[in-house]
Order: C-alpha cells, then sequence, then structure tokens
C-alpha cells in the first residue's frame, strides 16, 4: 500500500457527468490499494455539499474554490507568459502551499494526475514517480475548437492548441507513463509526442451495468403517444451544446415530416441561453433531473450528434448499459470498439441521422435487438474495474522499485 497523492481539476463527486465518473471511478480504484491525498477544485458552489462523501475515500484532503469567471479573467495572464492559459486558470496558492506540505512531510511515493492542468502541482515532486491521465489530448480539442469559432476566439483557441501541446509534451516526457481513454487518443498523442511514444498507454472508460440497467417498474417521463428521441449530458459543455443544437436545426425537421409525435428532448445540467432558446412544441430542454435512467429506459432512440468531442462518451455507454439504441457520431461510434450496425449504429451527415433513426423507429424489434446486444457489449467489456485494472500493473512496479531501495 502506497501513499499517493491524486490532483484532479474538478471534485470528482458526485460523479455526474463525464470527466467526473472517471476521475471518481479512479478514485474509488485507488483508493481500495492505497492511502489517497486528494487535491481539487470546486467550480460550482453547489458541489460543496458533496466534501464530506470524498472524506471516507481519502487519506488526506484538500479542496479549493475556483470561481470560473475569475479565473477566465486570471487566466490571461499566460499570453504575457507565454505559457498555455489553461495553467493560469487553475493556478492557486492554497493548493501550491499543500502540496508543498505533503513533499516537505516525506509521505508522498508516487502523484496520479488526472487532466494535464493539474501537473503543475506534480512538478514540485519530480522526484516522486508521476503517472498522468490525460484522458483526452487536450491541445487537440482546442484547435478543434478554434475551426468552429470567430476571430479573436479563433486566434486565442488556436495559440491555446500550440502552448499546450508543448506543455503536455513536456509533463508526458518526465511521468512514468501517461494514460489516454481511447487507443485513438493515445496514436494522437504518440504522433504529436514521438519522444514519449514508448510510455504511453490506453486506459479506458468504464460503465457501472449494475446502476444502468432497465428496470420494467422505473416510471415513464414522457406523456402517452409521445415518441421520444433523447439527448443526455451536461449541457454546459460546449460540444454538447453544439450537438444538441445541430441536431435540432438539421436533423430534427426531417423527422417531423415523418412522425409528427416526435420529440427532441435535451436532458442534462446547466443549459445555457442559447440551448432553452431550442424550446418548442417538439424540443423540452429539461435541465437538471434527480434520475437520469427513466429517460434513458423510456427513449425511442438515444442520440449522441458530437461534432467536436473526443473520446469515449459515457452518455453512450450508459445508454447502452440501459438497454437503449443509440445513434451516434462515427467518431464516437469508433471509440467505443462496439460492433457498428449490430451494437450501436453510426451517422454523419443529417441524412444519416434521418435514416438510421427512421429504421429503428419503423422496426422495434431490431431495435431492442440492437439495444440488448449494446447492454452485453458493455457488461462484458467495459466495467470500470476492468478498465482501470492497467494503472495497477504501474503502480506494483514502483512499489517493487521502493522495496528494491529500501
Amino acid at each position: 500500500m502506497a501513499d499517493l497523492l491524486y490532483l484532479v481539476h474538478r471534485i470528482p463527486y458526485p460523479p455526474n457527468k463525464g470527466d467526473k465518473l472517471r476521475s471518481y471511478h479512479l478514485l474509488r480504484h485507488l483508493a481500495a490499494r492505497h492511502r489517497v491525498h486528494l487535491g481539487c477544485f470546486i467550480d460550482d458552489p453547489a458541489d460543496l455539499a458533496h466534501v464530506d462523501a470524498l472524506r471516507p475515500l481519502c487519506s488526506a484532503l484538500h479542496v479549493a474554490e475556483l470561481a470560473p469567471r475569475r479565473a477566465r479573467i486570471a487566466s490571461l495572464a499566460g499570453l504575457w507568459r507565454g505559457e498555455p492559459l489553461t495553467l493560469a486558470y487553475y493556478r492557486d496558492e492554497s493548493m501550491a502551499r499543500w502540496v508543498g506540505g505533503l513533499r516537505a512531510s516525506g509521505r508522498i511515493d508516487a502523484s496520479v494526475v488526472f487532466s494535464s492542468s493539474m501537473a503543475q502541482y506534480a512538478e514540485p515532486l519530480d522526484e516522486r514517480p508521476v503517472l498522468v491521465d490525460f484522458v483526452d489530448v487536450d491541445s487537440a480539442k482546442w484547435t478543434q475548437y478554434a475551426g468552429e469559432r470567430p476571430w479573436p476566439l479563433s486566434w486565442l483557441y488556436r495559440r491555446e492548441g500550440v502552448e499546450l501541446l508543448r506543455y503536455e509534451r513536456r509533463v508526458a516526457a518526465s511521468a512514468r507513463r501517461s494514460f489516454f481513454v481511447t487507443d485513438r487518443e493515445s496514436e494522437l498523442f504518440r504522433r504529436a509526442a514521438p519522444e514519449c511514444a514508448d510510455r504511453v498507454e490506453t486506459l479506458g472508460n468504464g460503465v457501472d451495468t449494475d446502476h444502468f440497467a432497465p428496470e420494467p417498474q422505473r416510471p415513464n417521463p414522457y406523456a402517452e403517444g409521445e415518441l421520444p428521441v433523447v439527448f443526455t449530458g451536461a449541457m454546459d459543455y460546449w460540444p454538447n451544446i453544439d450537438a444538441v443544437t445541430w441536431f435540432a436545426r438539421e436533423v430534427l425537421p426531417g423527422l417531423l415530416r415523418r412522425w409528427p409525435a416526435l420529440s427532441f428532448h435535451i436532458v442534462g445540467r446547466a443549459p445555457p441561453p442559447s440551448v432553452r432558446a431550442l424550446a418548442s412544441a417538439h424540443v423540452h430542454v429539461s435541465g437538471t433531473v434527480p434520475d437520469v435512467r427513466p429517460y434513458l429506459q423510456h427513449a425511442a432512440v438515444v442520440v449522441a450528434p458530437l461534432r467536436v468531442a473526443r473520446g469515449i462518451q459515457n452518455k453512450i455507454l450508459e445508454a447502452m448499459a440501459m438497454a437503449r439504441p443509440v445513434v451516434a457520431a462515427r467518431d464516437c461510434v469508433d471509440a467505443t470498439e462496439a460492433r457498428a450496425g449490430d451494437e450501436l449504429l453510426a451517422a454523419v451527415t443529417p441524412a444519416d441521422y434521418v435514416a438510421q433513426i427512421a429504421a429503428l423507429i419503423e422496426s422495434p424489434a431490431r431495435a431492442a435487438a440492437i439495444g440488448a446486444a449494446g447492454r452485453a457489449h458493455v457488461r462484458t467489456r467495459c466495467s470500470w474495474a476492468a478498465q482501470l485494472a492497467g494503472i495497477d500493473r504501474h503502480l506494483d512496479a514502483l512499489a517493487s522499485e521502493r522495496s528494491a531501495a529500501a
């Protein structure tokens, strides 16, 4: 059993959105085997109520509050420092002091960093091994965002892509191992940072198939006679905003011409005004719901038309676990390693989405078969324990090194 410093850019509880799902399950996985010293930020005051839920999992816990608006302003200092704005956004004196105290105590055996933005706090501990869960190649995200935004944001995002990649390469060069959520992300980083290629590994996402399981008695949140097509996800995340806006404008009209009773449900926390403005007789914007499972279980079809997001989308795995037919962006389908056409369906253009959704609506038997096959896939391939076991091999190797040096 080792003493691990675990650094996370957002409090890993409650596990109600993609990054928090992964960081929470990684915390549980580490805490079952080691003493974990957790340092994290809170960027939503509502999450202060959840701090105590983490204490049983941690030997030590430091939570720093982060005000997003103030942090965005502070991040602009990166422009004249010649560094990624991401680093300045998450720079905090209290976090640095807390990590410094742990270093001075000599208690830390190794660090596990979740997201490159938190690696800045592990750098003073360079004499201790560092494992970094990058999750996605964030620099590539910023470069992709740049192509979708007008100037000056396009310039700012493009710069962030360049500067953040430079920093990611530096972090990976000093890390014992760097993890990414899919083989595609791993390969993308290997090409961008060939000097680190032999220390890059895939650590996939999982899903709790006991929690996300269909139950006959679960109440139906939709109106009788309604034909619900559903998107779930945190709506303060720009790729999700882009996805639902594009679907409502480009795909939904074609579906409504064939099925006037069809409705598009956008289910997820913190929808911004641009998403709320999509609401109409056929578009329902729910905001936060106490439990997403009824919305998934009683959906005719679940869609994930993400045009920008990278990696494995937890929303897709959860819908598959609920045995619902899923139509998703081709890149998202490829990331799941499920069989397209049998376990979920892929689409690219509006016409693709209309055709795939139509095929499922017109054949309930096929929809049920795809849903059942999707659930079988995630049950056998996507448990969190199986996905996260890869990190244990490296922590065990570090323990052997410590024993040999003792």
